[in-house]
């Protein structure tokens, strides 16, 4: 872990913002896109670097915005990562968008948000929160190898469960779905039927597969060596250095998906699930800081 001075926290346009407080990762989520080369890492990924100014920068950025929104995190990096528990950088940035009257749309694996429910309902009560969780496997021991540093797949269930009886709305990310490991009907209709019992509000799919460029392709594939002797062999062979890889149950496991979700009447298209967690009500953005 090491600390830098950033020179701005915010990015995106007028209607919705983003933030990364972290840079890398400690999960070691054995398909992560944001080892990727094309994000310029100068540093180990496990090597978190910590923007120890964000909180001074965020609210700069948020005291002189004339018009509310949604202040997106996670994106890149889970802000409940495990250095989190000690600097908590997350929570001082929530306070802020809280004290601003802006809306919060959360992206993490981690149990640790729970650590701050009670702020996170103090947003929702004022402007709008949405809490999203990323479920891969229904399968526990499976989760211990896709994703081995972070809460496993029933805990998450638990927090999605959490949130709900506390009205704030959760999102579920059911990506990637890995080829030939965890793109079965069976483990789909398991994570979809336990977001119909929780009460998730949408449930983002990217076509039944993943993406792999140069950097995480080999991490990916390291991985599989390690846990699922032959399967590289497997991928290479179908997929070559492509990078979509959708897979071969992706049209049946598609609309099985569609049949779950539209049936309970989850959103089940990213523009949807998007256009839903970047909107703030009109109400809360005519809101004065004089109100607050």
């Amino acid at each position: 872990m090491h600390f830098v001075k950033a020179k701005g926290i915010l990015t995106g346009g007028k209607g919705h913002c983003g933030m990364n407080i972290y840079r890398g990762c400690t999960h070691g989520c054995i398909y992560c896109d944001s080892r990727s080369r094309c994000y310029q890492f100068t540093h180990a990924f496990e090597d978190i670097e910590v923007k120890w100014n964000a909180p001074e920068l965020l609210e700069r950025a948020l005291k002189s915005k004339r018009q509310r929104c949604m202040i997106g995190t996670g994106s890149m990096s889970d802000p409940y990562m495990h250095c989190e528990e000690e600097l908590r950088l997350t929570r001082s940035c929530l306070e802020i968008i809280h004290k601003y009257g802006f809306g919060a749309a959360i992206q993490t694996k981690s149990d640790r948000i729970l650590r701050d429910i009670d702020l996170l309902e103090a947003i929702n009560r004022s402007a709008k929160c949405v809490v999203q969780m990323t479920l891969t496997t229904y399968d526990d021991g499976l989760c211990r190898i896709l994703e081995p540093n972070v809460c496993n797949t029933r805990r998450r269930i638990e927090v999605l469960e959490t949130l709900g009886e506390r009205g704030i709305p959760t999102v579920v990310w059911m990506t990637p779905i890995l080829p030939f490991i965890n793109d079965t009907r069976e483990n789909i209709a398991a994570i979809l039927t336990e977001c119909v019992r929780v009460g998730v509000k949408g449930v983002i799919d990217f076509g039944m597969g993943l993406t792999l460029r140069d950097g995480d392709r080999e991490y990916y594939y390291a991985a599989l060596d390690r846990h699922f002797p032959g399967m590289k062999a497997r991928y290479v062979k179908r997929y070559g250095t492509a990078y979509v890889l959708p897979s071969p149950n992706a049209a049946e496991l598609t609309a099985l998906f569609h049949e779950i979700c539209d049936g309970n009447g989850l959103l089940s298209t990213p523009e949807a699930c998007f256009a839903y967690m970047n909107s703030l009500p009109d109400r809360h953005r005519q809101m004065s800081i004089f109100d607050l």
